[in-house]
C-alpha cells in the first residue's frame, strides 16, 4: 500500500484528488495540505509514499516545496498535478526529481495510470537484486516500458503487474492458467499475454496436441 499526501489549496480540487486516490488500488491517501509549509511539516510527520504536488501555493510554488524536500534529504515520490503548462516549470519538475506531471483539467484514467506508473517503478526497483538494461529501459521508459505501466487503453497497469508475476511465478501459462491465477476472464488474460509478447517482454511456445496448438507464455530470460 503507498501512501499519498494531496498537496493543493482548492479545498474542493484537494478533496476530488484524494477520493481519486483511495479509488485506486495499491493506493491511499494519508492527509491533505494547503499551503507549502503545510505540506513539508506533514512529509515529515505523514512519512508518505508519494505527494501530489500543486504548483501554485499560497505561501511558496511547489518547485519550491520539492527543492526543500530534496535539499533535507527526503526522496519521497512527487507527481506534480497543476495548471501550471510552462516549459521552465515543467523543466524546473524534472531537474528536481518529479516522477511525474499530471496537467489540470484531467480523467481519472489520466490519474490512475499516473499512479499505476509510479508503483510499478517502486515495485521493480524493490524487486531487483541488481540493475540490468531491462529494468533500466522499464525504470526510464525504454523499449520495455510496458513493464512500467504504459499500456494501451483498456488495460491497466496493476492487473499487468499480476499477470507478469504469475509468469515470474508459474515460468510458463496459457491464457487460461493466467486468467485463473490473477481471477480475470481468460479474454483480458489473452489481452494482456499478447500486448507483452508484442512489446518483447514475454515469448511463445506453441504446445500441440488433439486440435489447436495451445500457446502458452514465460517471460524472456
Amino acid at each position: 500500500m503507498h501512501d499519498v499526501l494531496v498537496v493543493d489549496d482548492d479545498f474542493m480540487v484537494a478533496d476530488i484528488h484524494r477520493r481519486f486516490v483511495d479509488r485506486v488500488d495499491g493506493f491511499r491517501s494519508v492527509g491533505v495540505a494547503r499551503t507549502g509549509a503545510e505540506a513539508l511539516e506533514q512529509a515529515a510527520a505523514l512519512r508518505p509514499d508519494l505527494l501530489l504536488l500543486d504548483v501554485y501555493l499560497p505561501d511558496m510554488t511547489g518547485l519550491d516545496v520539492l527543492q526543500r524536500l530534496r535539499s533535507s534529504g527526503d526522496r519521497v515520490g512527487v507527481i506534480m498535478i497543476t495548471a501550471a503548462r510552462e516549459l521552465d516549470t515543467v523543466a524546473g519538475a524534472l531537474d528536481g526529481g518529479a516522477a511525474d506531471y499530471l496537467i489540470k483539467p484531467f480523467e481519472f484514467d489520466q490519474f490512475r495510470s499516473k499512479l499505476d506508473a509510479f508503483a510499478a517503478r517502486v515495485d521493480a526497483l524493490a524487486a531487483a537484486t541488481g540493475a540490468d538494461q531491462s529494468l533500466i529501459d522499464a525504470l526510464f521508459g525504454g523499449a520495455t516500458a510496458a513493464r512500467s505501466g504504459q499500456l494501451p487503453k483498456g488495460l491497466g497497469a496493476e492487473t499487468g503487474r499480476l499477470v507478469l508475476e504469475a509468469m515470474q511465478s508459474a515460468g510458463e501459462v496459457s491464457a487460461a492458467e493466467c486468467a485463473e491465477l490473477v481471477g480475470i476472464s481468460r479474454v483480458s488474460a489473452r489481452r494482456y499475454l499478447e500486448h507483452y509478447l508484442g512489446a518483447g517482454v514475454v515469448e511463445l511456445r506453441l504446445q500441440y496436441g488433439a486440435g489447436r496448438p495451445e500457446r502458452r507464455y514465460r517471460l524472456v530470460d
